[in-house]
């Protein structure tokens, strides 16, 4: 059923900006070398705790002081994912904010230690292994368990609507990325005269292949978007379902999309909205639990593109996915990108 609904939420933010905070509370909170490097982390995305601790080879209740610390002087904000809690630089906003801004740009104008560098590395390297393993070993199994949070038929029924309603047919060409099990690429051949399908996972591709391989005008690529960017492939339509919450850095991984596609072309995304249903980490892969729509919304005006038209789909046993299309910009108008 589709339903324009706003999702509930499961983000729980500390930071208050609208609240007064005292120049020496802010001072005090930036006058530590640790919680300057902290800042300094924070600007390649967010992290949860752990992952902080492995950064910084620290414990954590050693860590979470300082935390505690930057998040009452809204220097951080924080993002409950189910159990998890990850961190992030707060937008600076309020009396303080022209302050906070210049101490973040000149934290930035600062090289990162290459301890810490090594130890994004060694995260990033992490989450995308976690992510990868699941799918490989996993691969027999993947419409069982994706139908345990969201009907494929609701959203590629969805996706359909918008690519049919946005678009013109025939498409040039057209572009999935995460195609699963190949089960939508047979009705996208009949809408476009070059289909990619682009997965990073080879289990899954082959997968895809075997489902879709007769398809005469369907390319299988094994790799990520920046491979395509760098070859110079753009797109008149980018389809990305159920993708992004499986992802080490969704809003980056949005914008490398979002340069795939041409300028007036459009990009259609299907989501988990926000929930706090923990199990589907272990159970479905899932790095992220869902996301705000006005987190899609930011990240993609990021990346240069504007949102035109949306869905919300209500499922039975609690979850939503929010399934929205943007287009991208004929001008550029893309911002440096923060998670």
């Amino acid at each position: 059923m589709l339903l324009p609904m706003k999702p509930k939420s499961n983000i729980s933010a500390l930071a208050n900006p609208d609240a007064p905070v005292a120049l020496p509370t802010l001072f005090k909170a930036l006058g530590d070398d640790l919680r300057v490097q902290i800042l300094s982390v924070l600007k390649e995305g967010s992290l949860s705790v752990t992952e902080l601790c492995d950064v910084f080879q620290i414990g954590q209740s050693a860590l979470s002081h300082h935390l505690k610390v930057m998040t009452a002087a809204n220097l951080l904000t924080r993002r409950r994912e189910g159990t998890v809690i990850f961190y992030r630089r707060q937008l600076p906003e309020g009396k303080c904010a022209a302050v906070i801004s210049e101490a973040l740009r000149h934290i930035d104008l600062e090289p990162l230690a290459e301890k810490l560098s090594a130890g994004l590395t060694r995260v990033q390297a992490n989450r995308e292994q976690n992510s990868r393993a699941f799918f490989q070993h996993n691969s027999q199994r993947f419409r069982e368990h994706q139908e345990l949070i969201a009907s494929w038929d609701d959203y590629s029924q969805a996706t359909l609507h918008l690519i049919d309603r946005h678009g013109h047919r025939p498409l040039a060409s057209l572009l999935e990325v995460g195609p699963g099990d190949g089960a939508l690429l047979d009705a996208l051949a009949t809408r476009a005269d070059s289909v990619t399908a682009l997965d990073n996972s080879a289990a899954m591709l082959n997968k895809a292949r075997d489902r879709a391989g007769h398809l005469s005008n369907v390319d299988f690529r094994l790799g990520e978007a920046g491979a395509l960017h760098t070859e110079g492939a753009t797109f008149d339509a980018v389809i990305v379902n159920m993708v992004l919450h499986h992802t080490p850095h969704p809003g980056q991984t949005l914008a490398e999309i979002a340069a795939l596609t041409k300028p007036g072309g459009v990009l259609v995304i299907s989501e988990l909205c926000s929930h706090d249903q923990d199990w589907a980490r272990a159970a479905c892969g899932d790095l992220w639990l869902g996301f705000e729509p006005a987190e899609l919304t930011d990240w993609a005006a990021r990346a240069g593109l504007s949102g035109q038209a949306e869905l919300f789909i209500a499922q039975r046993n609690g979850f939503q996915i929010q399934v929205r299309l943007f287009q991208k910009n004929k001008t550029s108008n893309i911002k440096e990108f923060q998670l």
